[in-house]
């Protein structure tokens, strides 16, 4: 670790000058200590996430700072992207390149045109009415689980559940799903990636996949377009398709893209959500008692869960247009700029005792877990949905479910992006 060099200009601004405090394999075992360290201190700092070849921005931790840094215009995604995209040699086009014209990827006035497309079909659909298929497929998952030996969550149950929701909502056709998850289920833990709100990774690594995995269902995704095209249904592809505005309309590339942003990024958002809720619940029995006791708060726990481990740790990435000062710290232009949800949504300054798990928590919707401003999460309703379906059930099916291997510290993804579980062995009966 580095200290830092600052300096005052004739505003009082800070310009940290320093060279960045690297994030290592420690940090990823207790993110809280370090944020909680850096919050304390204050302003925004620089760290490098992934060793000396890692990458390199300036995080941002204050609830306050980070609200703010959510909406501030002059932190910019489609510079993000832009950077990618040289960086890669991509930015004239070609293989990829159509996945990263999504609304995550984007910044007003082309967001602006994007969100009132998607939305338009997305928020067609109302959430209340998937409930009858996320029972199915919740319900589905757990038929299979029922047996004496110990049961990895994360792989049978959570990652298999908001793939099946997803295709099923895209109208894939039943023969091809099985297909279409085990391409899904290609996850890796990549640490450039990343997602939040709108959903999706920045600059172009658009998901927890690899790049084969990545071109192989964007192939399946542009031919399923197609096909919705002159077969059209009742399913998200059709309706993106049909939605316009004002004479315009989302062009395939655009469709596809936004496609693959919710079936891989968004995807990665409701795994981590339902794991970490689990785990925090059986870690907790306390809080677990009271949920059985009392099924209502499973609303407010929900929050809880997304405010305590949130399932995304830091938003995608914004970059500097112009010198920006945050909290007094002075960030150049043209500098990376890491906003860590995870830090805000334990902040003292907003949440009593911020590192107590407590279900009942009056201000837990005051949590960043999605996002806020214009990139605020699409998908929020539905991850939700599916994670209190999946509470719901497993607590109700499973009244003995505990930890196979409760003694044994919790292994986390070694992810700045993303806060997630590597593995969740439980037991049922």
């Amino acid at each position: 670790m580095h200290d830092d060099h600052i300096q005052a200009d004739h505003s009082g601004a800070e310009h940290r000058t320093a060279e960045p405090e690297f994030a290592d394999g420690q940090f990823y075992a207790d993110p809280h200590a370090a944020y909680r360290r850096w919050r304390t201190e204050g302003g925004a700092r620089k760290v490098r996430f992934g060793g000396a070849a890692g990458l390199e921005g300036w995080v941002v931790t204050g609830h306050a700072e980070c609200r703010a840094a959510l909406t501030d215009p002059r932190l910019s995604k489609k510079a993000v992207t832009e950077a990618f995209a040289r960086h890669v040699g991509n930015s004239e086009g070609g293989p990829g390149r159509d996945l990263m014209t999504h609304m995550l990827n984007s910044d007003p006035p082309e967001h602006t045109r994007l969100r009132k497309l998607v939305q338009q079909a997305y928020t067609g659909r109302q959430v209340a009415t998937l409930r009858p298929m996320v029972e199915r497929h919740v319900n589905a998952l757990l038929d299979q689980l029922d047996g004496p030996d110990p049961v990895e969550l994360i792989s049978e149950f959570a990652l298999p559940l908001p793939l099946a929701v997803v295709f099923e909502l895209f109208g894939a056709p039943q023969a091809e799903r099985e297909n279409l998850q085990v391409r899904g289920n290609a996850v890796d833990a990549d640490p450039e990636d990343d997602g939040e709100a709108d959903g999706a990774a920045d600059g172009g690594a658009d998901g927890e996949v690899s790049v084969e995995t990545a071109e192989g269902m964007a192939d399946y995704l542009r031919a399923l377009v197609d096909h919705k095209r002159t077969h059209p249904g009742d399913d998200l592809i059709s309706e993106l398709l049909a939605a316009q505005a004002d004479g315009d309309r989302l062009t395939e590339a655009e469709i596809t893209s936004m496609a693959f942003l919710l079936a891989i990024a968004g995807h990665q958002s409701t795994v981590n959500l339902i794991t970490n809720g689990i785990h925090a619940l059986l870690r907790h029995p306390g809080q677990l008692a009271a949920l059985r006791a009392d099924p209502a708060l499973l609303p407010g726990a929900i929050e809880e869960v997304l405010r305590y481990e949130s399932p995304f740790s830091i938003a995608s990435l914004r970059r500097t247009t112009e010198p920006v000062t945050i909290a007094g710290t002075t960030i150049p232009a043209g500098e990376f700029v890491q906003i860590a949800l995870l830090a805000a949504n334990r902040d003292p300054a907003v949440f009593t005792d911020p590192d107590r798990f407590d279900i009942t928590r009056p201000d837990a919707t005051r949590h960043l877990a999605f996002g806020h401003g214009i990139h605020h999460c699409l998908g929020a309703q539905l991850g939700r949905l599916q994670a209190e379906v999946a509470f719901t059930e497993l607590l109700r099916r499973f009244p003995a479910l505990r930890l196979a291997e409760p003694a044994e510290p919790a292994q986390w993804q070694e992810n700045p992006r993303h806060r997630g579980l590597l593995n969740l062995r439980v037991l049922l009966h």
